[in-house]
């Protein structure tokens, strides 16, 4: 029997006893590390699991005592690469973070969070030419942002088409809850998706649906979200993201992608595996 292989592009870590994070509270306001890892994936299928930790948005002062941190952690955690925090609306302090974290040989990409600032922030010359440092550097962008800043995403693969954008959880759609889901297709988070896969530099997670969805979720609820981008990027551009543990329950989001994937393409191994290793230049 051939074991699932899994690099799961989109993990968070975090201990608030370590390093400040002002956005935590309810039940993620205690530390989740490989421990509490581990017990995640007890529900999840066999197989041979990597990892690629995407920033916190801990205090951005701590930017890199975070990869510090988490490299400290890779080995038991299983993280094969590093996405950090980089303030790319500062030019100078981006191009410090850069070279600190060229120092560092885990960190493949950087984030800097775009889903609470105002439209047009990533359209700025200053974060543009960040943008472009990021690019030059070898790393990719994770964008994280909601589907009415799709658009911005739009601009900024346009403006700096050798920079790798990766988007986060498919633009957050509003996918509704259980008993009153949401339409996929045909809306306008559809339409600038669309739009937006058509920029080769881009790909997109499949990930976070679950923490969009109110009060629990279901399969067939969130099915359609995967439809819409599978027919915008194709099974080239697409990277399973746990988005552990904003997401869950982790085995249960995974046996979703995994038997969507397995139904629409015939097999798990792009979405769940190569994409994730080829677009982050995993070692």
């Amino acid at each position: 029997m051939v074991r699932m292989r899994v690099v799961d592009s989109h993990l968070h870590l975090w201990d608030p006893a370590i390093l400040d994070y002002d956005w935590l509270d309810g039940p993620l306001l205690r530390s989740f590390g490989p421990d509490d890892l581990d017990a995640a994936l007890v529900d999840a299928p066999a197989g041979e699991y990597g990892f690629v930790f995407v920033q916190a948005d801990c205090a951005p002062g701590q930017s890199i005592a975070e990869v510090d941190w988490v490299t400290s952690l890779a080995p038991r955690a299983r993280v094969r690469g590093i996405v950090a925090q980089a303030p790319l609306e500062d030019p100078a302090a981006t191009d410090a973070h850069l070279a600190a974290y060229a120092e560092r040989p885990l960190v493949v990409g950087v984030r800097r969070l775009l889903q609470s600032e105002a439209d047009g922030f990533a359209a700025r010359p200053g974060f543009r030419a960040s943008a472009q440092a990021v690019a030059s550097a070898g790393l990719t962008f994770d964008a994280c942002v909601r589907a009415h800043q799709l658009p911005d995403v739009i601009a900024l693969a346009d403006a700096v088409p050798d920079l790798t954008i990766v988007l986060d959880h498919l633009g957050k759609p509003a996918v509704g809850g259980v008993e009153t889901p949401a339409p996929a297709a045909g809306t306008p988070w559809a339409t600038a998706l669309t739009a937006l896969a058509e920029r080769p530099n881009v790909v997109c997670k499949l990930s976070g649906l679950p923490a969009e969805s109110p009060g629990g979720w279901s399969e067939a609820q969130l099915r359609p979200f995967l439809d819409v981008a599978l027919d915008a990027f194709g099974p080239e551009r697409l990277l399973f993201g746990g988005d552990w543990p904003v997401s869950g329950p982790y085995g249960r989001w995974l046996d979703t992608v995994s038997s969507w994937a397995a139904d629409r393409l015939g097999e798990t191994d792009p979405v769940l595996f190569a994409n994730a290793e080829r677009v982050y230049r995993l070692r």
